[in-house]
């Protein structure tokens, strides 16, 4: 059982996911402070020196000055200034995970490509039967019919 343990957890597949997680992880750190510290501040100065993590709106029917002493007084609270921040974070990662995305497949294609060009043509259809043939045939093998193209080549 630990042979089989070590070989599924030593798997490529494994090994990526797990770094994967841990640089995500920490790219969503980076994202988190990139939007709570640089873009809400500059957002919530246009908009009047709002602080976007303070915005609530109360259910409780108390009056308090800020979303932290409702929380502490245990108020039930609808936190949509947090939740302006989270969509910002979550926009700005599933934007740069599709920049990423596409400039790999991007990368793909260049490189699919270019290797197709490399790849010469070596066989070619008959005209009259759509066998695949060697390009250089100058007679079908399966129908046998004298290829035209093949002949005018020749001479």
């Amino acid at each position: 059982m630990w042979k089989e343990f070590k070989e599924f957890a030593m798997k490529g597949n494994v090994i990526d996911l797990a770094i994967g997680v841990i640089i995500g992880g920490a790219f969503g750190k980076i994202v988190t402070s990139l939007v709570n510290d640089i873009i809400m501040p500059v957002i919530g100065r246009l908009v009047g020196k709002v602080d976007f993590s303070n915005l609530y709106i109360n259910l409780s029917g108390q009056q308090f000055n800020s979303l932290q002493e409702a929380q502490a007084a245990g108020a039930a609270t609808i936190n949509y200034g947090l939740f302006l921040n989270n969509l910002i974070n979550f926009l700005i990662i599933a934007f740069s995970i599709f920049i990423v995305i596409k400039q790999i497949n991007k990368l793909k294609n260049f490189t699919k490509k270019k290797e197709e060009v490399q790849v010469e043509a070596t066989e070619k259809d008959c005209p009259y039967c759509c066998t695949k043939i060697d390009i250089k045939a100058t007679r079908c093998p399966h129908c046998t019919s004298v290829l035209e193209e093949a002949t005018n080549q020749s001479s």
